[in-house]
């Protein structure tokens, strides 16, 4: 059996630079990943199935399995290898559904490497990434899950040294909230472009890091609290907590986060968020994930 931690995605800051002929949206982002996510299982088997269990398994329910991306990464892998896919995939879904975090397309990319493991591949192996790409862009950059500037241009890693570790609060309304209806609004609404960020810099500390991405936003914000207010409430209900240095909603939503300068504050915080608001979906954890919880076979605290 193998086993494969697929992180959260965070978007520390997002801009939409611009718009192209065929409707699409340029961006340009910062992406994280965290120390919270699902898990992808692997065991051999007599045909390929995937079954799906943990918390916000229910929320996959309605969703066939042939169109799940851990279901498709698995078959286009086997086709491209020529393999008959004689396993059993098992999703442990903890990250809420169409939250903005990267789930699904984490996902997808575990179960890549997973099965590199299983089928004898090397984890830099073109035909992973050509896969993932195909798959759709999050998946390509979830596949090395490693801090990158995105564009719609494509990635580039960033110096590892160059983000401290942070402890963060994740929160989720446990609604979910379709990234095509996001910038949808956008562009009915006619919202303003952002220029792109500048260069990202070395940070020594948490608070460093709540500066600089203070001088960003995120462009999707708007939007989606117009389809879901509930977020401005997360935003300034997050601000709120003791210690918070930055409160901002993550990709399309409706996941939000606060960074904050220490592991005390960020589970006081993510106390009394869950105290406050019962339903809400709530989890302390730290950004960047682990270079060990990506390792065969380990998992990453839940917090």
């Amino acid at each position: 059996m193998l086993y494969e931690f697929a992180p959260a995605k965070l978007n520390l800051y997002l801009h939409v630079t611009g718009r192209q002929a065929n409707g699409f949206h340029n961006l340009d982002s910062l992406a994280v990943f965290a120390g919270v996510g699902d898990g992808i299982r692997i065991e051999s088997a007599q045909l390929l199935s995937l079954i799906i269990e943990g918390p916000q398994a229910a929320n996959l329910a309605r969703e066939s399995i042939e169109s799940n991306l851990v279901y498709k990464a698995a078959l286009a892998l086997a086709k491209k290898l020529n393999l008959s896919p004689d396993i059993t995939i098992t999703l442990t879904k903890n990250l809420p559904v169409a939250s903005g975090i990267g789930g699904g397309s984490s996902d997808a990319a575990a179960t890549l490497r997973a099965l590199a493991r299983q089928w004898g591949l090397r984890p830099d192996d073109a035909r992973l990434a050509e896969i993932a790409a195909r798959l759709g862009q999050d998946v390509l950059v979830c596949l090395n899950a490693k801090t990158c500037m995105m564009t719609t241009e494509g990635t580039t890693p960033i110096n590892p040294d160059y983000i401290p570790h942070t402890d963060i609060v994740l929160v989720n309304p446990n609604k979910a909230l379709p990234t095509p209806a996001v910038f949808r609004d956008f562009r009915e609404q006619n919202d303003a472009f952002s220029p792109h960020a500048p260069p990202v810099r070395k940070m020594s500390h948490a608070t460093a890091l709540a500066q600089s991405m203070s001088a960003q936003r995120n462009d999707l914000t708007a939007p989606a609290i117009r389809l879901m207010p509930e977020i401005g409430d997360m935003l300034k209900t997050i601000a709120e907590t003791k210690n918070c240095l930055l409160s901002r909603m993550s990709g399309s939503g409706a996941t939000c986060f606060g960074l904050y300068p220490d592991r005390s504050s960020a589970k006081q915080a993510a106390s009394q968020l869950l105290q406050a608001h019962p339903g809400w979906w709530v989890v302390p954890t730290y950004l960047p994930a682990r270079e060990d919880a990506m390792s065969p076979g380990i998992s990453t605290e839940t917090i």
